[in-house]
């Protein structure tokens, strides 16, 4: 799976889709985005399909600011305190969460999508295997 990138825009219109077109141009394409704004920033968590170097790259060459983590799957129990007892658990270990996201809900688990920057050891404190070809 392609790292998380969580990239810091200026809020105004066309920011997004100027990096969209820088991407695509460079052959990268983004499965995923979400964005939020707040205030003159707006923040845009984007996976790709591909190609994390070239990412970097052209987030580098436009002079946004970004995080990239590994990302992680995860179901929780779909409760009030679910989540902040994951991270609760993390943040002991020393594990920064960067970027997280609800994928889906149904019987009881919430499927989480966890950008995090230990990527080995969130796998450890969670209980999962090894990350395969790394």
């Amino acid at each position: 799976m392609s790292q998380q990138f969580v990239v810091q825009l200026p809020n105004r219109p066309g920011e997004l889709a100027h990096l969209a077109k820088a991407l695509c141009a460079r052959g990268v394409n983004i499965v995923q985005v979400h964005q939020s704004t707040a205030g003159d920033l707006t923040c845009a968590e984007i996976y790709t399909d591909c190609c994390d170097d070239d990412t970097r790259e052209v987030l580098h060459s436009m002079g946004y600011p970004f995080v990239a983590g590994s990302s992680l799957v995860i179901q929780i129990e779909d409760t009030p305190c679910a989540l902040g007892e994951v991270s609760d658990r993390l943040s002991h270990a020393g594990v920064n969460i960067e970027g997280c996201c609800v994928l889906s809900r149904a019987n009881g688990l919430a499927t989480w999508a966890l950008s995090v920057d230990r990527e080995e050891v969130a796998r450890q404190i969670l209980g999962m295997p090894a990350a395969v070809g790394r």
